[in-house]
Formats: C-alpha cells, structure tokens, sequence
C-alpha cells in the first residue's frame, strides 16, 4: 500500500526515484510523482494519476534535475486518484514538500485550524496537512525539528518524507506505523516504504520502528525519537539477491514466484532438521521448552493468505502435538476480547511483518500475558521486533500482489513448529517424527514435479476461462487449501470464487451446481491413514454429488488414483505424500489454474485492481 523512495548522493536522483518506485510497483497504486530540489535550491514537481508510464511521458516532457528528492506511488484512501491529488504535496509556499503512506485521523481538524490561520488547501487528501504543519513549524528552525513538531500533532498512522528547498541538503523520514526502511550506501542514503526499492544499490539497512525519525543528509544518516532524543537502531545485512526480485525470463512476477516455491521451502527448512536423529531444531523462537510444554493453548492470526496457512496450522499443530488450537483473522482478535493468559502461545502470520491488524493483534495478546511468536518473511520488521520470537520463512522477496511462495514457506514454518512442539512436549513418537521429516524433506522434488505440468494447466484454463463462478471444495487440512484456492483465483482474474468445507455440500453449496459451474475438489489419498482414506471416500461422493447435478469437476488427485481421475471431467496428479503434507502439494496447481486463467482474460496478474501487497492500515 503506497510506496516511498527517498535518495541523497551522487546519481542522478531523477533515475534513482523512478527506479525504486518501479521496484515498489507490486505495492498497489492509482497515481505517482516526484519531487526533486536543484542545485539551486529550485524545488520542483512531477505527478500523473495512472501508472508510472504515465509519470514517465510527464518527466519527458517536462524534464527535470536536482541534487536529491523523494518519491511516492500512492493508493487512494483521502481523495480521488487524480493528478491534483498525487503525491508529493507542497505547502502553501511550495518550499516544502511531503510524501506519506498511512491515515491522519485528525486531518480535518487540523485542516480546520490551519486554514483559520490562513493556509489554503488545493487537494482532497489528508497528506496536504502534513506539508502545512510542517511549514508552520519550520520558521528559523532546521527541517527535522519542524517534522517533530508536526508528527507530535497527528493521529493515525504514517510513514513519510520530507524536503525542503529553505532547509537543503536533507530528507527527513519519520514512521509511525507503516513500514519505512534506511538504506546505507557508499556516500549516499536511501529511505523507502520496503526492501526492493533498494537492494539494487546497499544491502545495508535500518528498520525504523514506530516514533523514530531519520535525518538523510550526504554526510550520513542521524535517527532521533519523537522527543528529539538521538537513538541507534541495529544495521542489518539484507542476504536476497538484487536478480531474485527481477523477473528472469518469467512473463510475470507470480509466475516466477510459483515456480520458486522448491526452493522456498528447502531455504525455509535449511538447518532446521536432522534426518538421523529425527530431531527439529527451533531454539531461534525464543520460548523455553519448559514454556511450551506447560502451554494450554495456541492462537494463531492471520490475514488472507495467512489466515489459510494458520488454518492449516491448526491441523498439524492439533495432531502432532495436541494443543488446542483457534485461528482468528487479525481483523477480528481483537474486537472479540480473546480469553489468554501466560500459557497461552499466539503464533502471528505475516509476509511482511508489517500488517497492521497483525500488529494490533500481538500488542494486545501481549497486554494479557500471553507468549508471541512472529511467522514472517522480512528480518527486521516490526512484528519480529516486538514478538518474544520468530520463525522466518526464507522465500525471498515476493513481489507478486498475490502470495504464492510466502503461502508455501508459511506452511512449512508451520510444519516445523508443529513437529518441534509434538518432539518438546513428546506427544510425536521418535519414529513418527523421523518418517515426517524425511517426507518433508522430498516435498521440493515433488513440488518440482507438479509443476512439470504447467502446460497442460494452461490448457485447462483455456477451456475455464470463461466461466464466471467457480467453487471449491475440500476436508480437513484441505479445506484451508480449498479456500487459498478460490482466493488466487478472485484475486487475480476478478472470477468469483468460494471456497467450502465438503462436507457442508448439502447445506446450501448444492444449489448453486449446474453446468455452468466449475467445481474443484481436493482429493488426494494417504492409504497409510485411515483417518485420510475416509475423507478421501467422502470426497468421492463429493464428485459423483457435483456429476449428478451436471457440474463440471476439477479432481485434484495422488498419482494412480484411477477412481477419481474416472468420476472427473478433469483430473490434476499430484505426487503422494502424507496427508498433513499434501497441502503443499496440491497448492501448486491451484496457484497455475488461476495465473493462467487471469492471463486469458487479459488481468494484470502482479498487481490485481483495488489490491495492496501490504496492508499498513486498518
């Protein structure tokens, strides 16, 4: 959601801005612009609502030059996406000038007060009121002691910069809930809204927590709190490589996430396991093994596709270590008053680290007493920084609006922490524990395998495309992959789709089936479970439900299953694993059906309309 880049150095900053905001593309946005201050001290503006391209023709036309600058992609939440309402924003001298990635609560108020005082406002958005606050508090002061002054006056949550061309030479960054990271070049610094926009010029970044804020100068950078006392924040050493966020030779970014997901998982589970002694190793989470044996109860929050692979959570936690487990959408934990104390562990999902509703979530499990552990992709971010600790997922940098390999590195953390808790609190057999690890360790092979057959789910999507409903249906374990399913495919080619328990197929879903409805059932076997072989029996019934109403089936089936390929219109093959282990399996296909069928239908794949990657407000 929006995107922030800030440069001071010896490029040229108008490349540099532009670049970074490009690799901030998959954020989400409906308009952009820079601002850049000359040499001689000329503060200047280009904005176009649209995409960059847009910005772009704007530049070309009417180039411009400066020494430093900021830049912005903005999602509209005060005010229409239009042009006037583009960042940057100037004040009413047009000295100064503000990018900002949140909500100010109170800007009408301040709004109010400030046009009494005779400062007139040309946007509908909440930002102009930042560049007016600032101006206010900047005579004969230096720029970041006016951002001070104004940040102590708003409510809501922001990440911004700021220039000005009276105070030059300086960017000024301050954050108060959304994400903003400092990039340490050689002679010359970054700030920007997340990674990407950086990792082609430092790996060496500061995470700026909620009250800091960064003074950017070409001598280096300074971080002070809201109060105006100086403070240090721990530089950290990004290991992505810049090429895993380009697209190498993939048509789009989704597509090469998907194809990534092998690796994902094996970096995700890299040093974590031990074929011989069957052993996890988990001592990176910060909870005793005293602690976890003694826990009562397990939470997990989410968001979208977090809150699937928390639900699948909840089946490999119940069953390998048997602790009663809730799954809550992060939106909603905290308006419902949990029931926690300190033996109660909240396991928080999150890609970035930075979600919002996620974040509210942990602070509030953490006034009851309760123990945090952060799932997330991003070292660094907020929610590692304030949970008792983490387990990070190691897929790289996902640029791809819609999560694909942060989905499939969410379950395997999760599967290691359901083993490490059933070895901890010896509910998991020494052998059980050795046949689950060696068959985790062979997903990625067979994750390879799956997607051997990208080709022929394109062609199945070219017989699916045009299809304006589509169900998806699945038990146990498998119905969070059902529900993840139908996400990808609404996500990204605007098709609506629901995701249902099978079982509850005679509740209601039934009626929707004719022959105009696609419906995809998960139907893998484990023959070694007689728990998995009877919902496989039911999902059979399933089909032949689907088939006897004339609606067109979609089996996700294991390799030879000759009865379920038989009752289908169609059938997809999937390696057999276990059945706690079969969602990162079959996943793949359903992320392949629904790239290929947004394709076909001419959707913008990596960035779907009126989505953000990150969602840093509520």
């Amino acid at each position: 959601m929006c995107g922030i880049v800030g440069y001071i150095g010896p490029k040229r900053v108008v490349p540099v801005l532009i670049d970074g905001l490009k690799r901030l593309e998959y954020r989400g946005y409906d308009s952009a612009g820079i601002a850049v201050v000359g040499r001689n001290g000329s503060l200047e503006i280009r904005r176009a609502s649209g995409k960059l391209r847009n910005l772009e023709e704007t530049i070309r036309l009417s180039p411009l030059h400066g020494e430093y600058g900021i830049g912005h992609t903005r999602w509209a939440t005060h005010g229409r996406p239009t042009e006037e309402n583009a960042h940057p924003h100037r004040d009413c001298t047009g000295e100064i000038v503000v990018v900002h990635n949140g909500i100010i609560e109170n800007y009408l108020e301040l709004k109010q007060q400030l046009a009494a005082e005779g400062h007139r406002f040309v946007t509908e958005t909440d930002t102009e009121v930042i560049a007016h606050l600032v101006e206010k508090f900047s005579k004969e002061k230096p720029l970041e002691e006016a951002v001070l002054a104004a940040v102590r006056n708003l409510s809501g949550v922001y990440a911004l910069a700021v220039i000005s061309s009276r105070d030059p030479n300086k960017v000024v960054a301050a954050r108060l809930g959304p994400p903003a990271v400092i990039g340490l070049g050689q002679g010359e610094y970054f700030v920007a809204s997340d990674i990407p926009a950086l990792l082609h010029h430092t790996r060496d970044v500061v995470f700026l927590a909620d009250g800091d804020v960064a003074v950017l100068t070409p001598s280096g950078v300074r971080l002070m709190n809201f109060d105006g006392r100086m403070i240090e924040r721990p530089v950290q050493h990004i290991t992505w490589d810049p090429i895993l966020a380009e697209k190498g030779g993939f048509k789009h970014f989704m597509q090469k996430e998907v194809f990534e997901q092998p690796r994902a998982v094996r970096d995700t589970l890299l040093g974590r396991v031990s074929l011989e002694t069957g052993r996890v190793f988990l001592e990176e989470i910060g909870i005793s093994e005293s602690d976890l044996r003694s826990l009562s109860s397990v939470r997990i929050v989410g968001c979208g596709t977090s809150w699937h692979a928390g639900l699948a959570g909840k089946f490999l936690i119940e069953e390998l270590a048997r602790v009663p487990v809730e799954v809550d959408y992060g939106s909603e934990f905290r308006y419902r008053n949990p029931i926690l104390d300190d033996r109660s562990l909240v396991v928080l999902i999150s890609q970035s680290g930075e979600t919002a509703d996620t974040l509210a979530a942990q602070r509030q499990a953490q006034q009851q007493g309760a123990k945090t552990l952060a799932i997330c992709n991003v070292v660094g971010s907020m929610l590692t920084r304030e949970a008792s600790g983490s387990l990070y997922t190691h897929a790289g940098p996902e640029i791809g609006v819609a999560s694909t390999k942060t989905f499939t590195a969410q379950l395997t953390a999760l599967a290691l922490l359901a083993i490490y808790l059933g070895q901890v609190r010896e509910t998991l057999p020494l052998e059980a524990r050795k046949t689950l690890l060696q068959e985790l360790v062979r997903l990625p092979h067979k994750m390879e395998a799956v997607l051997q057959h990208d080709e022929d789910l394109d062609e199945l999507a070219r017989q699916l495309f045009r299809f304006s409903d589509f169900l998806y249906l699945g038990r146990g374990i498998h119905y969070p992959i059902a529900l993840e399913g139908a996400l990808k495919l609404k996500e990204i080619s605007y098709i609506h789709a629901e995701g249902y328990p099978a079982g509850e197929m005679k509740h209601g879903p039934n009626a929707l089936i004719d022959e105009n409805l696609p419906v995809v059932v998960l139907a893998p076997c484990d023959r070694s479970s007689l728990s998995a072989v009877t919902r496989y029996e039911k999902s059979l019934s399933n089909i032949k439900e689907v088939k006897a109403r004339d609606g067109i089936v979609i089996a996700v089936v294991s390799e030879g299953d000759s009865e379920a390929r038989e009752s289908s219109d169609h059938a997809i093959e999937i390696p057999a694993a276990p059945d706690l282990l079969a969602p990162l399996l079959e996943i793949l296909p359903l992320q392949l059906l629904a790239y290929h069928i947004a394709v076909r239908r001419g959707c913008d794949v990596d960035q779907p309309r009126n989505l953000a990657k990150s969602v840093t407000v509520e």
